[in-house]
């Protein structure tokens, strides 16, 4: 059953540091912030969701990353990331349940982990929303908070619906 490796939390930017518990609210975990509020938070990006896995198949490319370096809120472990389509909703634990609304285009503040990170984890494809890509939810996905509530790292993830 996949769970929730590490939840994190920032005062912006990369990476996010683990935290031990989250509030989870409908604009994302108490305690974190987004510098730019153009392109991040908000209602419809409250998370981001980054697998663990998908973090292995970066650090095998040579990239420098770990869980929260990509300034995920939530790393998985066990769900894989090219089942997890736009539409989908998820609990995670007890209470949160969420909902797969965008996927994470990223941005310059990832070029700490190399000058071609970028690519490795976005091309046309993602942007399209085509999961057929091997790059699919490499960079992340964002999420929409349905049901508030606390959440710890252990914490069971159940697919509720998935509108495939």
């Amino acid at each position: 059953m996949p769970t929730v490796l590490q939840l994190a939390i920032s005062r912006g930017g990369v990476p996010k540091l683990p935290i031990l518990e989250a509030d989870v609210t409908p604009l994302g975990i108490a305690g974190d912030v987004q510098k730019n509020r153009k392109y991040h938070g908000g209602p419809n990006q409250a998370l981001l969701l980054i697998t663990s896995e998908g973090l292995d198949e970066l650090k095998a490319a040579g990239f420098p990353v770990y869980p929260g370096a990509l300034g995920e809120n939530v790393t998985t472990v066990g769900l894989d990331r090219r089942q997890v389509r736009l539409g989908q909703r998820y609990r995670l634990g007890s209470e949160v349940e969420i909902e797969i609304t965008k996927m994470r285009e990223p941005c310059r503040t990832l070029a700490p982990y190399g000058p071609t990170i970028q690519k490795a984890v976005y091309d046309p494809d993602v942007k399209a929303g085509r999961p057929v890509s091997p790059r699919w939810g490499l960079a992340g996905f964002y999420v929409k908070v349905l049901q508030p509530g606390r959440l710890y790292p252990g914490d069971p993830i159940t697919l509720l619906a998935d509108p495939c």
